[in-house]
């Protein structure tokens, strides 16, 4: 979460990860007489001041990384009060919770397996056939990883053209809200159609009307310029040396794509991207924001289109 990419708690892929090790981490917490609120988010700034000389990114970031970790701690005392809540309407009817009951429970409300059994132990309630729950996570975690496997990189949902030109105007947009709202943005996530953008990046307040029409402004003008789009494959260094956007997370030596729109005088964006794209952009027709709201603590969310 402290890093520059920035992964948000959520029910899919790396947040998926991030939400189940908080979530434990307050569960254990729980366990060993922690009742003091938002305690998590002390124990943060403990380890962003031990370690800010090493990963100053957790500094950088702390704001956001800060603020989602309370935001999922109150998301997961909700789910744990809906939780028992169905738990007690289970052992009112059931003379017995068997194991998929457990796993209803996990899927439905994320009821950790192992605080379905700690209540059920405080009734001297044992669960049956526990064995049932395994299964079915496991056949929960196969759907998963092959919904995940049919993903395309990137964000993108298939590489046709379409969405190879929302894709380029990614690049666009992220440039063009720089300009607006200052260097602090960064993009925080992407979810690319054929017909179109989701684009997440860091900003604190929700945009005015007028900066939202800035940002269409921008983006249309450079379309409108036809500027031509290319890579160039080279080492992250020397990316980081001609001011190259993007999440420096590889080790040094090693090659990276830079795709760069417009050249000399008419730059508009230098970003490192795995691609694809198309090669100018005026092959985009008009770009329009359809909507613009927030995606999380720090994070908003634009969603665009191309006429």
């Amino acid at each position: 979460m402290g890093d520059d990419k920035g992964i948000i708690p959520s029910n899919v892929d790396q947040g998926y990860i991030v939400r189940r090790l908080i979530r434990r981490a307050i569960r254990y917490g729980r366990q060993i007489g922690i009742q003091k609120e938002f305690w998590i988010k002390d124990v943060a700034k403990i380890i962003v001041n031990d370690y800010e000389y090493v990963y100053p990114q957790l500094v950088r970031n702390f704001e956001f990384l800060s603020n989602n970790l309370g935001e999922e701690e109150i998301k997961f005392s909700k789910t744990l009060e809906k939780g028992l809540k169905e738990l007690e309407k289970y052992k009112d009817k059931e003379k017995e919770i068997t194991g998929m009951m457990a796993f209803d429970l996990y899927q439905t409300y994320g009821f950790p397996f192992e605080m379905t059994e700690e209540e059920l132990l405080k009734h001297d309630i044992k669960i049956k056939n526990p064995e049932e729950f395994k299964i079915a996570l496991a056949k929960h975690q196969e759907l998963s990883r092959t919904a995940t496997k049919g993903k395309f990189k990137g964000g993108l949902a298939d590489a046709s053209d379409e969405t190879k030109k929302l894709h380029t105007c990614c690049h666009l947009l992220l440039a063009a809200l720089k300009k607006v709202l200052g260097d602090h943005v960064e993009q925080k996530g992407s979810n690319i159609t054929a017909e179109r953008l989701r684009f997440d990046f860091s900003h604190t307040e929700k945009l005015t009307n007028e900066q939202n029409v800035e940002v269409e402004k921008i983006v249309n003008e450079v379309i409108q310029k036809d500027l031509p789009v290319f890579f160039e494959e080279i080492l992250l260094e020397d990316a980081k040396k001609q001011g190259a956007t993007g999440v420096f997370e590889s080790k040094y030596g090693e090659k990276v794509k830079v795709y760069t729109i417009g050249e000399n005088d008419n730059l508009f964006s230098k970003e490192i991207c795995g691609g694809p794209h198309i090669k100018h952009t005026g092959e985009l027709g008009h770009f329009k924001i359809i909507k613009e709201e927030s995606s999380s603590a720090g994070i908003r969310r634009i969603k665009a289109i191309l006429e």
